[in-house]
């Protein structure tokens, strides 16, 4: 049976989806392949929707006749698909593929484990938004639920997982770190916030007695839940409480971090010189522990600073970290908000392959792409 061209673009985009998959689930799998597959499907996909829907996707020259790419119509990058299928500039899936378009040539393999673990929430929303994308625009029937699978790591239930992925974090080229910081700088709160451009989970055991309705991994949807629960869920979340069998176990200090540490990682994802004076000038700002003068130390915003009372220092959450990252995540950001403009560090320029325009050519579904 001869399938139309939509319906031979929309298969090549769930098999390379599915190749993605596989190569991320896999242990020896290789996080840059995944990306340049995920990449493709979208492409694929986008394709498949606008001939679908009877979309010329080709590039014209000013007498209407076809730009030629290897004697055959150029097609447009993903990029302009992007920006027909999601004409608002700040959708959270435009801006998640645009993302891994980017992330696409700057993916160094012998830091791609590392480039993985600090952006794993953007490569679950990828797979999860292109999964949505399908079934929306052409039905359940061609659902890839059962074959798209995210696997629950087990460095993440362990201390020592923890701190593996710490140090992996820390692994990241700075050019990367900074990349990304410069490109979430951009982004509202509402769009760093939105599960289809970062999305996050919290794994929680089930306790009690099993039914025959339990499932192993049981997905709760926010938009389904009451405010209250939400508010909960939120609260856990912000402060990293869990729910445990026996009782809950407070821990002193647990996960925060030292002034320097905080430095130290906000220099680490920034494009300038991040030093401790920066980060007394943004506590002050930002009103998240109390001045110096104050009897009261315990007077900090919770969220992202505590007073140690028995260590007699202020300690800082991640939180504290991520708003410095993003609110002052580049020296022009920093200097409109406490009035200082910081060294730039020293950066190297492009290569050739940075530099050059994205370059696609899609076969089996008969369409061409140049960059």
């Amino acid at each position: 049976m001869a399938y139309p061209a939509w319906r031979r673009m929309l298969e090549e985009a769930k098999r390379q989806a599915i190749k993605a998959m596989d190569e991320y689930n896999s242990s020896s799998g290789d996080y840059g392949h995944f990306v340049r597959d995920m990449v493709r499907a979208w492409l694929y996909l986008l394709h498949a929707e606008f001939r679908l829907e009877k979309i010329d996707f080709h590039y014209t020259n000013e007498d209407g006749t076809y730009k030629l790419a290897n004697d055959e119509p150029k097609a447009w990058e993903l990029a302009t698909c992007l920006e027909r299928r999601f004409p608002d500039a700040d959708d959270p899936i435009r801006r998640n593929v645009e993302l891994f378009i980017a992330l696409r040539n700057k993916i160094e393999h012998r830091y791609e484990r590392e480039l993985q673990t600090v952006t794993e929430g953007r490569a679950h929303a990828l797979v999860i938004n292109f999964e949505a994308e399908v079934v929306g625009k052409f039905g359940s029937q061609h659902s890839l639920a059962d074959r798209l699978r995210f696997p629950v790591f087990l460095q993440s239930m362990f201390a020592v997982g923890a701190d593996e992925i710490r140090r992996l974090q820390r692994r990241v080229p700075k050019a990367t770190s900074a990349f990304l910081a410069r490109y979430e700088a951009g982004l509202s709160q509402d769009v760093l916030g939105d599960q289809r451009y970062d999305f996050r989970v919290r794994l929680i055991p089930v306790v009690g007695p099993k039914t025959d309705a339990d499932m192993a991994v049981d997905f709760v949807n926010v938009d389904n839940l009451t405010e209250e629960e939400l508010s909960t869920m939120m609260s856990a979340g912000r402060d990293g409480k869990v729910v445990t069998k026996v009782k809950h176990v407070e821990v002193a200090s647990k996960d925060k971090l030292l002034p320097g540490a905080v430095v130290r990682l906000v220099n680490d994802a920034v494009p300038y010189e991040f030093n401790h004076y920066h980060h007394g000038l943004l506590y002050k700002h930002f009103g998240v522990r109390p001045a110096s003068t104050v009897s009261d130390r315990t007077l900090t915003d919770a969220r992202y600073c505590v007073y140690d009372e028995p260590f007699k220092a202020y300690v800082y959450t991640k939180a504290w970290v991520d708003k410095i990252i993003r609110e002052a995540g580049t020296a022009e950001k920093l200097r409109v908000l406490v009035g200082v403009a910081p060294r730039l560090k020293v950066s190297r320029l492009p290569n050739q392959r940075e530099a050059t325009a994205e370059t696609e050519r899609p076969s089996a579904a008969g369409t061409t792409e140049a960059g």
